[in-house]
């Protein structure tokens, strides 16, 4: 049995000082140690794809990460782990529980997933290790993961099992997020037809020239929304996700808190943020105040050929702000973004709800750089910019 405290200090020896996760009683004392320890970041995230994104937006920032779940969620984490950190070669330490192991009493939701854990690492190209038992091992068996990790650019599992850690020092439930109601009223603009909404093109070219490349950095969902902007312009400072639907802002809230001087727009749609809309109560709670959230909303999943989504009948503006955005913005004029996002800029996270005409240009070229190179230049390029890490949430 190891002690909470041993594996946390041990792990941040070698840099990992920042946690996202969902819980499991196996890491319950684990999860108390981290969140109340404030050498440590911890970010109780709604969901575990959620926390392996929020977790790889950390390690862009510069700060290694760990994402924590229970086996059962690890189905919930596949996209963005073969979509997002496989493809863009992301290394995030996993630790992951083995509920339901084999010739141990469990429920029985837990028993199928515990005969197929290992072998779902195996298939996800993940390599993994048991998590020792002894205090004793334990140093090498990060200092592996973390060898592996280099090496590999990829992320590497450990599986927990039942009675691992030892009882925390730190108050039971570890420390909660604060509560924040915003209060905020959503501030509208609407133009009064549909047929007067700007077009994705004219949303984009509008941003674009509104967050030149020393003014932050554009992180595009997957889809014609990355594809258009990348045709409006390659810039160091934007990345393209090209998968990982509905992680765009998990992924920019990881980033926003690991460089709180770092100015983070993420450009979303209404398909996504539908698909993840846990996340925003996330972003609400934590509130960093250099996130700007701009959902352009044309009312259809675009590029697998418009198929209607059910954003129609919904506010975003209205579940952002009640869900602690302090500044928030609705309709359908492109002026919308000037107030968001020009220089006179207001502490965040900030919430732009934008409608949008559906459709999309011909012939819409996709990145010429791979995934890999992308993210390679993006770092760099914030990197550049000098903006140190923080040191906690």
């Amino acid at each position: 049995m190891i002690e909470a405290a041993e594996f946390v200090d041990r792990a941040a020896a070698l840099g990992y000082r920042w946690y996202a996760g969902v819980p499991c009683s196996f890491l319950a004392a684990l999860i108390d140690q981290a969140s109340a320890d404030p050498a440590l970041a911890y970010l109780s995230a709604a969901n575990e794809g959620d926390a392996v994104a929020a977790a790889a937006g950390a390690w862009l920032g510069g700060r290694p990460s760990v994402a924590l779940m229970q086996n059962s969620g690890l189905g919930n984490a596949v996209s963005p782990l073969t979509s997002l950190n496989h493809v863009f070669r992301i290394p995030v330490l996993l630790l992951v529980t083995l509920r339901g192991e084999p010739g141990i009493a469990d429920e029985p939701q837990h028993a199928l997933m515990g005969r197929i854990t290992p072998a779902l690492l195996d298939t996800l190209e993940i390599a993994w290790a048991r998590l020792p038992d002894s205090p004793e091992a334990l140093g090498s068996a990060l200092a592996k993961a973390r060898a592996v990790m280099e090496e590999t650019e990829r992320p590497y599992a450990l599986l927990v099992g039942k009675d691992s850690f030892s009882a925390s020092t730190a108050s039971p439930g570890g420390a909660r997020p604060p509560r924040r109601h915003s209060g905020a009223v959503p501030r509208a603009r609407w133009q009064g037809s549909e047929a007067r909404r700007p077009s994705r093109r004219e949303a984009l070219e509008r941003i674009a020239a509104l967050v030149p490349e020393n003014a932050g950095v554009l992180i595009a969902t997957t889809g014609h929304t990355g594809r258009e902007l990348y045709a409006l312009g390659d810039r160091p400072h934007q990345l393209y996700l090209v998968g990982s639907m509905g992680c765009a802002s998990s992924l920019a809230l990881g980033l926003a808190l690991a460089r709180p001087r770092l100015r983070v727009i993420v450009l979303d749609g209404d398909g996504a943020a539908l698909m993840r809309m846990g996340n925003l109560a996330t972003i609400g709670a934590y509130r960093p105040p250099n996130l700007v959230h701009v959902l352009l909303d044309n009312e259809a999943h675009g590029s697998t050929g418009g198929q209607a989504t059910v954003s129609a009948g919904i506010s975003f503006a209205g579940v952002a702000a009640a869900c602690g955005y302090p500044a928030v913005w609705e309709g359908d004029a492109l002026s919308l973004l000037d107030e968001a996002l020009g220089p006179t800029q207001v502490s965040g996270p900030v919430f732009v709800h934008l409608k949008i005409a559906p459709g999309a240009p011909a012939g819409l070229p996709r990145p010429s750089l791979s995934p890999v190179e992308a993210r390679r230049r993006f770092m760099a390029h914030i990197d550049g910019l000098d903006l140190p890490c923080a040191r906690s949430t």
